[in-house]
């Protein structure tokens, strides 16, 4: 087996992985569920890389989260579903039937994306979606019967808390604007103080995550991604500890040893630091 820039030889490859009796036997083992880590654990990997401007990266970590795709399609192919050409075709189709005024006949492409033609292929495509499902005697209603239930579960929770957030606006259960959201969040605050007077674990856990909830809504109605303003904050204290760590290791010092005072004198310096 040799290197190839053809994708059907990363198609056999991974088939040559996952042959019962002459593959590897960790790949043999793991079904959709075990895998499925590995695929979101790769896409953030992608993200990263493009946070970093490391398009080497980029390239290695596509190519990681390509195999992903791979890998999901062969263990498919094997239970009689489907095999990776026809998730190609899935996703060639949407992209065609999804940009009619790039790939429609002269009409269509003259006429530009015509209000409201997004909403009406989204619908189409849930009914065949719906049909499909029917088809297969599966419930038809794939996420559940709720107007929120198609908001996917395993997306990070702050993600998630934003994606049902604009799906409730929809339908105009929203603010009007950002300020009262500030008061409901010091509400949340007043009702997690008294949580944590009465040492209740649960209540505690439960009132803090309405905080958050309400912090990700303040960040909608401001335009700011709540999961996208976190990582710039993370990305500042990573800079601002290791500015730390540098100055104590330059006077001699350790983060372990350094006692509370010293790190915070430290920390304001790194504050203040063009």
């Amino acid at each position: 087996m040799t290197p190839s820039k053809d994708i059907s030889r990363l198609i056999e490859i991974m088939a040559a992985l996952r042959a019962p009796r002459t593959g590897c036997p960790w790949d043999i083992e793991q079904d959709f569920s075990t895998i499925a880590p590995y695929t979101i654990e790769e896409a953030y990997e992608v993200a990263d890389a493009i946070a970093r401007g490391d398009l080497n990266d980029l390239r290695d970590e596509l190519g990681d989260l390509l195999l992903q795709v791979v890998y999901h399609a062969q263990m498919a192919e094997e239970a009689g579903e489907f095999a990776f050409p026809d998730v190609v075709q899935a996703i060639t189709t949407k992209m065609i039937r999804r940009h009619p005024h790039v790939f429609g006949d002269e009409e269509a492409r003259g006429a530009g994306m015509a209000k409201g033609m997004w909403e009406k292929i989204k619908a189409e495509e849930k009914a065949e979606k719906r049909q499909g499902r029917l088809a297969r005697g599966l419930d038809p209603e794939d996420n559940g019967k709720g107007f929120l239930d198609s908001v996917p579960v395993a997306l990070p929770a702050l993600t998630r808390a934003l994606k049902l957030q604009e799906k409730a606006a929809r339908v105009g259960f929203d603010w009007s604007e950002a300020a009262p959201i500030l008061d409901k969040i010091e509400e949340e605050i007043g009702e997690l103080r008294e949580a944590l007077a009465k040492g209740e674990t649960a209540s505690i856990k439960d009132e803090f995550g309405d905080m958050l909830f309400a912090v990700v809504n303040l960040g909608r109605h401001l335009k700011f991604d709540s999961e996208a303003a976190l990582s710039g904050t993370n990305e500042k204290f990573r800079t601002r500890f290791h500015y730390v760590e540098q100055a104590l290791e330059k006077s001699g010092n350790t983060l372990e040893k350094a006692t509370l005072d010293e790190m915070e004198a430290l920390w304001q310096e790194a504050k203040s630091a063009k």
